[in-house]
């Protein structure tokens, strides 16, 4: 969208927020050996070659756990290969056999070998189906490159090897691939050239509307269209064509503004997996095979499957047994601790993501700071306008004035000179805002003066709707510590909340923007709709804090609302809260390393 110079972000890019140059990053120090199914990878696609080789990232699908069933099952199988001076009339049938290659440096775990003597022929097992060619069923170039180097490996062992087979199981069809010089030379072309990006270590390009897209398993890591979409709108928005985000209230102008390209949707909506909650006092977590099992002093209270869970969440006096605390470390399921009135203080899981190459990345720009600023303008800037949005629609007056202020400061936000100033107007925000958070408030009349809410207050917090607040905002901060770490941030290094020790600062960052939308709207959900009434709260002195009943309401509107469908403001597609937080992350990794030129926040109308 055109608009007035006012109504610009100050400038963003790399001559102003002092983004690491590609050349700047350090080497990469890679294993000696290259598997030769790494080279199928960098064929078919060299930006999944660079997070499985390189980065270390993997996730299945149904195609990759089928694969993996497969080749385990021959590995159970795995026979010895003969030496290749055997006798000549030796048959050779040999499965699951691992080489290396000195002078090419690869390896390989190939399926299965055939032959007689030293002439053998690597055959390699696929899930799909060949390419159709004019002449018949053919390889497809990324498992060609795949068994060539298989055939190098061997001949590099004395074999003789002048031609693979690939088995395409959906047509049950062998395709023979000659190993002939050809061949040999866009392997090694090949090899070479992966190596010297591996070393680079700078990630290439994703693949733009490629068809091989929609059946990766690493598309939700990737966001091939997501990172293109929002690196043309950040250079856009850096060239003035356009703000990421129109601000302007009038509806023609609303009108004018470029609908977003079209981006497949090939991220899930919602994930399968639900966060599993224990509130109850002295209950204890054992594990039998798979299955945990909560018990309390009478027997068991519940029985639920580690496979079907994303995380648990522990409240209070809950104990956990070594088994049920090493099961779910293994499947890389984390435990969220929390006091028994909801103060979230801690994360237990097992090694978790071994990808250091974000952390580093993000400890550099975390010194910089004009990098924090710029990052921290984002955050700050679309966190008030979806105050300004929860405002408009719930408010039972929408207090115009306001709405005004608060557009205004929004814009101050995005332009904000430095880090102090940003503090001040987030703060003038926060208090405009919260003053008219009781009008959105629609309880009974009797319940009204038990539930009012006049200003924000915390530690302790001394009304219900705070209480409220400071629980809701410890779930948010729980889960975006989870999404943190699972995508390799480090999430005590922030950019916008300074570094404080058992502070989780980067976790607080990319909660600004989903305050109001999240946590804020879950509690007005709760209250409005009657989940939570007066009976649900205690108090202790100055202090409220919420029942036993009350956390279990509150934790329910949390989740409904986590849970919610919503249209990405950039992308156009519909997804879950939940998914957009890991979204979101993602596209502030994609900044910290450089290949994002901008932070596109989220905000919805």
């Amino acid at each position: 969208m055109t608009g007035r110079d006012a109504d610009r972000p100050a400038p963003v890019g790399p001559e102003h927020a002092g983004p690491l140059r590609a050349s700047s990053r350090s080497r990469v120090q890679l294993p000696e050996y290259l598997p030769a199914r790494m080279l199928n990878e960098f064929v078919y696609c060299p930006r999944v070659f660079f997070y499985e080789w390189v980065e270390g990232l993997f996730a299945h699908s149904a195609d990759t756990v089928e694969g993996a069933l497969r080749h385990e099952k021959l590995a159970r199988k795995a026979d010895a290969l003969p030496e290749p001076d055997a006798p000549l009339g030796e048959r050779i049938h040999s499965r699951s056999v691992s080489l290396s290659s000195d002078r090419y440096g690869l390896i390989a775990t190939i399926d299965l070998v055939e032959g007689q003597g030293n002439v053998v022929v690597p055959v390699d097992y696929k899930r799909g189906r060949p390419r159709d060619d004019d002449e018949g069923p053919a390889a497809w170039p990324a498992d060609k490159a795949q068994v060539c180097a298989q055939a190098l490996i061997l001949r590099d062992n004395g074999y003789q090897c002048d031609e693979a087979i690939l088995y395409y199981d959906a047509t049950k069809q062998r395709v023979r691939v000659p190993i002939d010089d050809a061949l040999v030379r866009e392997t090694l072309q090949a090899l070479a050239e992966a190596r010297r990006l591996a070393a680079s270590g700078r990630i290439p390009p994703p693949l733009i509307d490629s068809p091989k897209c929609p059946r990766c398993s690493l598309v939700t890591i990737c966001l091939p269209d997501e990172t293109v979409v929002s690196a043309a709108a950040a250079e856009a928005a850096a060239e003035g064509q356009l703000t990421l985000f129109p601000l302007d209230d009038d509806a023609a102008i609303r009108r004018a503004v470029p609908a977003p390209p079209a981006v497949r949707r090939l991220v899930p909506a919602r994930d399968d997996l639900r966060p599993l909650y224990v509130t109850g006092h002295g209950l204890s977590i054992g594990k039998t095979s798979e299955i945990l099992r909560i018990k309390d002093r009478d027997g068991l209270v519940q029985e639920v499957r580690i496979n079907e869970i994303s995380h648990l969440n522990v409240f209070g006096n809950v104990q956990l047994t070594a088994s049920a605390l090493q099961g779910l470390c293994a499947a890389d399921k984390p435990i969220a601790h929390f006091s028994f009135g909801g103060w979230f203080y801690g994360l237990t899981q097992g090694l978790g993501l071994k990808n250091v190459f974000l952390r580093r990345d993000q400890f550099r720009r975390a010194d910089k700071p004009a990098f924090c600023l710029w990052v921290a303008r984002c955050f700050v800037s679309s966190k008030i306008r979806n105050q300004r949005t929860l405002l408009q629609r719930n408010h039972e007056d929408p207090p115009r004035p306001i709405l005004r202020r608060l557009r205004y400061l929004a814009l101050e936000a995005a332009r904000a000179e430095d880090m102090d100033a940003l503090l001040g107007i987030e703060g003038a925000a926060a208090r405009f805002y919260f003053e008219h958070f009781g009008g959105m408030i629609k309880v009974d009349a009797a319940e009204r003066p038990q539930l009012d809410f006049l200003h924000r207050n915390r530690r302790p917090a001394r009304d219900p709707v705070n209480a409220l607040l400071s629980f809701a905002y410890s779930l948010l901060v729980k889960d975006l510590t989870i999404v943190c770490h699972a995508i390799g941030f480090d999430p005590f290094i922030g950019f916008y909340h300074q570094p404080r020790f058992g502070r989780p600062a980067l976790a607080l960052d990319l909660m600004e923007e989903f305050r109001p939308l999240i946590a804020d709207s879950a509690v007005l959900t709760a209250l409005n709709t009657r989940m939570l009434t007066a009976r649900d709260f205690i108090r202790v002195g100055p202090a409220v804090a919420l029942t036993p009943t009350g956390r279990r309401a509150l934790v329910r509107a949390y989740e409904q609302r986590m849970d919610t469908l919503v249209t990405h403001p950039l992308f156009g597609y519909r997804v879950n809260y939940r998914r957009v937080l890991e979204i979101q992350a993602r596209l502030l990794a994609r900044v910290v390393t450089g290949e994002l030129a901008g932070y596109p926040g989220f905000e919805t109308r």
